[in-house]
């Protein structure tokens, strides 16, 4: 098979090399020079592991191309996937369609034969619909079906759940599209992946009701976190009671300091909205996205009352910048609302990450000193801030720890420490929603 990708962003990228290791021919269009530039030779733009050596064995293979060419890209494809940018619209929070749209119409333009087009960037319900029209009004000669097939990647391990997923989501309404991506998904039929056939509305709605659901999950265990530290209780436990009922299953249910990243914030947002619009609000999701943001914005709080009232011109080390372990990605993370409050009340900050130094750096103040490692960034330290739980933090020896810092206070914000063992070193240990 052929396909093509508009689109050489993390789903894009992503989805082409995992397309190209199933065997397909895959062209990805990318419109940024630098980007695209930096693909060609082999420079991955995103950090996400295993993904740069899956690149690059597929371009050696031949099997993955990338082009600024949408014309020759397309011709002869089967398929040709929407895989660009939908970000929060400015001023109302609907997710902004213009990328898709203007993809739509160059392709409408650039087709000779039939192709499936296919959203694979999060778009809302109603989208393929409006991308129908588009493309007819474009070219009302050409022969095509659209399609949905919503992506369900988790940066860190965006790989593995392409090649072993969950589920594969695929709205089509014809056979010949059907088909098309039957073809296509064929290496995970092999090994029994379920893959669902639905509308085309539905499988938009799957995605945004999916991520809902998620979402809901880590703001009702903080909330709980948060009443077990009132009343004596511990949230690890309860997580472990709750999360073994196969009906709610273990995971998501992990305390921390709210949820970020480039697709449940927005996700959520746009979910309100368009059930506002539609006149079927959804309650359950609005409070979410309130409690999200309130919570990002107490942490900083935490952490000021720990240290007994004031962080003025206290040195704070801070253990993670991303929102979330295994990836470079800064969008919404907690650290940003965290880091940007310490700042403001007069406190000094010096922070470590593994990959989200360089984003942490367009997006924070300059005035923040970046370290080498999590003992450099703790050096002469008065307090310690665990906001992403990096695995190379849980190894930390809280002697060593103790030693370098210039005060006791640590505010782990993701609960990676044992309390017993920081409390013996002689650290003042402030975590989330635990016991003892």
């Amino acid at each position: 098979m052929h396909i093509t990708i508009i689109g050489g962003g993390y789903v894009g990228l992503v989805s082409g090399a995992c397309f190209a290791e199933f065997g397909t021919e895959v062209t990805i269009v990318e419109t940024d020079n630098r980007r695209l530039e930096s693909l060609r030779q082999g420079q991955i733009p995103i950090y996400e592991p295993g993904l740069a050596t899956l690149v690059q064995e597929n371009v050696l293979a031949g099997r993955l191309n990338f082009t600024h060419d949408l014309h020759a890209a397309v011709q002869g494809t089967e398929a040709v996937f929407i895989a660009v940018g939908t970000p929060s619209r400015k001023g109302d929070g609907h997710a902004d369609l213009s990328y898709v749209f203007g993809a739509a119409k160059q392709v409408a333009r650039a087709l000779t034969d039939y192709a499936v087009i296919v959203t694979k960037s999060t778009v809302p319900v109603g989208t393929g619909r409006k991308i129908q029209e588009i493309m007819r009004d474009t070219r009302p000669d050409l022969e095509f079906d659209v399609a949905s097939n919503p992506e369900f990647l988790r940066e860190g391990s965006a790989i593995g759940d392409f090649m072993k997923p969950d589920r594969v989501i695929i709205g089509a309404e014809t056979d010949r599209a059907r088909e098309v991506l039957k073809k296509l998904y064929r290496p995970l039929y092999l090994i029994e992946a379920p893959i669902v056939f639905t509308g085309i509305e539905t499988a938009e709605l799957t995605k945004y009701a999916s991520n809902a659901f998620l979402a809901m999950k880590i703001t009702f265990i903080n909330e709980v976190a948060d009443l077990a530290e009132k009343v004596g209780a511990d949230v690890h436990d309860i997580a472990r009671g709750i999360g073994l009922d196969g009906r709610i299953g273990r995971k998501f249910l992990h305390p921390g300091p709210g949820y970020g990243g480039s697709c449940f914030p927005k996700d959520t947002l746009a979910l309100v909205r368009i059930a506002q619009d539609v006149g079927a609000p959804m309650r359950l999701v609005e409070t979410t996205v309130s409690v999200n943001e309130s919570r990002k914005s107490s942490m900083a709080m935490r952490v000021i009352a720990a240290n007994g009232g004031s962080v003025y011109n206290k040195t704070i080390a801070v253990l993670g910048l991303t929102f979330k372990p295994e990836t470079d990605d800064m969008r919404d993370s907690p650290a940003l609302s965290i880091v940007s409050r310490l700042i403001g009340e007069h406190a000094k900050i010096r922070a470590f990450d593994p990959q989200g130094m360089d984003q942490a750096r367009l997006m924070l103040s300059d005035e923040i000193v970046y370290c080498d490692d999590a003992l450099h960034a703790a050096a002469g330290a008065d307090i310690l801030v665990v906001i992403t739980e990096w695995n190379e933090f849980r190894a930390l020896d809280p002697i060593k720890l103790r030693s370098v810092m210039a005060g006791n206070v640590i505010v782990d914000l993701r609960n990676i420490f044992d309390p017993t063992a920081m409390r013996a070193a002689g650290f003042r240990y402030c975590d989330i929603g635990r016991r003892g």
